[in-house]
Formats: structure tokens, C-alpha cells, sequence
């Protein structure tokens, strides 16, 4: 009888721990999220990110985010190259909410691009959950070093996300 009861005992508090490990998960997601800066100090949500990245971003990105050749010089179809992700690249001077968007929708003309502007950018939009650009982000600027994180992370401040 006393194992019985020891058993509905661990099972409450395992239930319990369950609940408040997913308000936690919950709550991280939204905060980080909603104040517009993605923190990449979450290992998890790196790991995950550099799955997501390997899969969908290096064929054009480079397997070490550094990007294609030559990736400032227009190519005869009048194209730029992908850029590098690391820190020789541009993306750090760009908000969160600028580095979502272009992921999600790819390069938009007079929004993310300049009007008329083509881009081999694809839309991930209905390919990526959002979680997983946000995994993405995590994991490209986990790579960054402390002055480009401070750097980008003042500029996502500076220009947060509408809400």
C-alpha cells in the first residue's frame, strides 16, 4: 500500500514538473519572441537552429556561414551572391525583425530590397515553422562575436518588431 501511494506521489510530481518545464518552454518562447531580440545563449534552440540551417540555408549560405564568392559583385544576371552569415559578412548590422522577415518572405522589393531588386533569396514561409526561423536566427548569431552581438542586439532595440 505505502509503494502504491509513493508511485501516485512521483506520477503528481512528475505531472507537475512536466506542466511547469512547458509554462517555462512556453514563456522563454513568447519573451524572447516578443521583445524582438532572439538571445542565441539557449543550446537547444542553437542545436536545433543549426539542423534547420544545415538543411535549408548552407547549400547557398556555405556549411560555415560563409557565404559564396565574391558575394559584394553582381553577377552578370545582375544578382548579388549569398552572403556570409559569420562575422565577415553584413547580417549582424540587421534588427531580428529584419533577419525574420527576409527568412520568412525572402527579399521583398521596397521592403527588405530595393524596388525592382531580384534576388535568389527564397521564401521560407510554409517551409519553416516560424520556431524554427527563430532557431535559425538563434543559431547564425551564435557564431557572432560579443561586439557584433551587442552591436546587432542595439539595432533590434532600436527597431523592434511591430507588435
Amino acid at each position: 500500500m505505502r509503494v502504491t501511494k509513493r508511485r501516485k506521489q512521483a506520477g503528481i510530481v512528475a505531472v507537475i514538473a512536466v506542466v511547469l518545464l512547458g509554462t517555462l518552454v512556453f514563456a522563454y518562447d513568447k519573451f524572447s519572441t516578443s521583445t524582438g531580440y532572439i538571445d542565441p545563449v539557449d543550446h537547444t534552440l542553437v542545436l536545433r537552429g543549426q539542423q534547420v540551417y544545415a538543411n535549408n540555408c548552407a547549400a547557398c549560405h556555405g556549411a560555415k556561414l560563409e557565404g559564396q564568392a565574391n558575394w559584394r559583385e553582381r553577377l552578370p544576371n545582375g544578382r548579388l551572391p549569398a552572403p556570409p552569415h559569420d562575422a565577415s559578412g553584413h547580417t549582424w548590422h540587421h534588427s531580428d525583425a529584419v533577419l525574420l522577415d527576409l527568412i520568412k518572405n525572402g527579399l521583398v522589393p521596397g521592403v527588405t530590397a530595393p524596388e525592382g531588386y531580384e534576388s535568389d533569396m527564397p521564401a521560407f514561409k510554409g517551409r519553416l515553422s516560424d520556431q524554427d526561423i527563430v532557431a535559425v536566427t538563434a543559431y547564425i548569431k551564435s557564431v557572432w562575436s560579443p561586439q557584433a552581438l551587442a552591436a546587432q542586439k542595439e539595432v533590434t532595440q532600436e527597431h523592434p518588431a511591430p507588435r
